[in-house]
């Protein structure tokens, strides 16, 4: 059996050999049941509860549900997509970044990824300490300390570790609460169609806007760095698993559960408790104050799951990026206990007021780096694959391709933004606009540069690698 890479100009033939060995075996990957209950915990977030909520006030619950299967539909294809690309290759979001924006850019890339991470991590994370007080009165940051004291060692060790045996036992807990949530307001307040019939004071038109449905498919737009998260977790599976994944695991399945179910549960408590306020904390405290323990204890599920993806993702990336940039080198402990301070400070802060701004900036740069992965992913199809243990040395600091259609698309993004600060009348435009014409964009002008000869990737030097099969070891005659 011969396994070889060829690299014209290099001394590292050997090594890229015995890494290339390595991406090709399935024995040191997580399993398909492993890896789903691992990715699961992400379906929890109250934010979803939140958002579909948010959606059905702001343009009717009929446009808000169509939105919602539309985004479902797009959601699932999407992450089919990105996530054979990683099972494949092995590639987390800082090693795909490499090829379609190169080392430099895909700093960038990593960067943002965790500053997102670690922005949800100090969300959830307050909603978690909101509903303590709740419950228990008390100072919050007593409440924010100790959310980020129980938290932080749940990632020591590893996704492999704690992931699938946390989320597997607390995931029915979840499901229950939020459908016990739902009888509970309907006994105590009673059942009604008002969260089905609910429709805005001012019907949305195409000159505000678009139609709600179409709003809302943007909305959710906004939170395309779940595209990212199904990168870095599908990079830890096996190539065997990869159908299994594509429509369980990531795709439409997760996504009727994470989406579809979480909205519906938040729009009819929303119409059916009332006074209760549409945000994040509004939802978290109205079930407490409802449920009293019980609703505690579901918060705390729900937001635990979602939070053992945050902070194990905020801690990876700021590694990855810290020993790109500055060549810093630490266990990962370290990496841990950082980024756990990191949210600590951040809870301190008065962040809570800004975060949906400041998640609106860099949902553009995440949406314009999701059409640019699946615009490469399209024209490269005929392509050797590129692994992602391929050293960075290979890789040039940056691809022109993908950093001018990354900038373009993210600036036309920003611009749309603000339209509204500009003119509320135009609010509507930018938000609904905005994220469509951002990914449009940022695919265009990727395809355009490349069909005009542009780079393909920032490797540095074509890599002879040999074919694999669908699954198993690589193999050359």
């Amino acid at each position: 059996m011969n396994l070889s890479i060829n690299l014209t100009g290099s001394n590292d033939t050997v090594e890229a050999t015995d890494a290339l060995y390595r991406q090709g075996d399935d024995a040191d990957q997580m399993s398909r049941g492993s890896l789903a209950m691992a990715f699961y915990g992400v379906a929890s977030a109250m934010f979803f509860v939140y958002i579909g909520a948010a959606m059905a006030m702001a343009y009717g619950t009929a446009n808000a549900l169509i939105g919602l299967a539309l985004t479902i539909c797009a959601y699932g294809v999407i992450n089919a997509v990105l996530s054979k690309h990683a099972l494949q290759n092995r590639t987390t979001v800082a090693q795909f970044s490499r090829t379609i924006l190169g080392t430099a850019g895909s700093s960038i890339a990593t960067i943002i990824f965790a500053l997102v991470a670690i922005y949800y991590a100090v969300f959830e994370g307050s909603i978690v300490a909101f509903a303590f007080q709740t419950a228990f009165g008390g100072e919050m940051w007593v409440w924010y300390l100790v959310v980020v004291v129980y938290s932080t060692p749940l990632i020591l060790g590893g996704a492999r570790r704690f992931l699938d045996k946390l989320n597997g036992w607390l995931m029915p807990v979840y499901i229950g609460g939020m459908i016990a949530a739902v009888i509970w307001a309907g006994v105590q307040y009673g059942f009604s169609d008002a969260w089905l019939t609910h429709a805005p004071d001012a019907p949305v038109t195409l000159a505000l806007g678009g139609p709600g449905w179409l709003a809302t498919f943007a909305g959710y737009m906004g939170v395309w760095i779940m595209m990212m998260f199904t990168v870095d977790f599908a990079a830890l599976g096996k190539r065997k698993d990869t159908r299994f994944h594509q429509i369980v695991t990531f795709g439409p399945v997760f996504y009727l559960l994470a989406y579809g179910f979480a909205a519906v549960v938040g729009i009819f408590l929303t119409f059916t408790i009332p006074g209760m306020e549409v945000s994040e904390t509004g939802v978290a405290g109205g079930i407490v104050q409802m449920m009293g323990l019980l609703g505690l204890l579901v918060v705390f599920v729900s937001q635990t799951r979602i939070n053992t993806a945050n902070y194990y993702l905020g801690a990876a990336n700021l590694r990855a990026f810290g020993e790109r940039v500055f060549r810093i080198k630490m266990p990962n402990l370290a990496w841990v206990l950082l980024s756990s301070l990191i949210i600590f400070l951040l809870m301190l802060l008065p962040i809570v007021q800004y975060i949906l701004l400041a998640l609106a900036w860099q949902g553009v740069l995440v949406t314009a780096w999701v059409a640019i992965a699946l615009t490469h992913i399209a024209l490269s199809r005929r392509r050797k694959p590129e692994h992602g243990m391929i050293g960075d040395r290979f890789y040039r600091s940056a691809n022109r391709s993908g950093l001018v259609a990354w900038t373009v698309a993210t600036v036309i993004g920003i611009v749309m933004l603000q339209l509204g600060q500009m003119n509320p009348a135009w609010a509507g435009i930018g938000a609904t606009w905005g994220p469509i014409l951002t990914a449009v964009s940022a695919a265009l002008i990727y395809w355009a540069l490349w069909a005009a000869g542009g780079p393909k990737t920032a490797l540095r030097e074509e890599l002879d690698i040999p074919e694999r099969p669908r699954t198993g070891v690589i193999t050359t005659p």
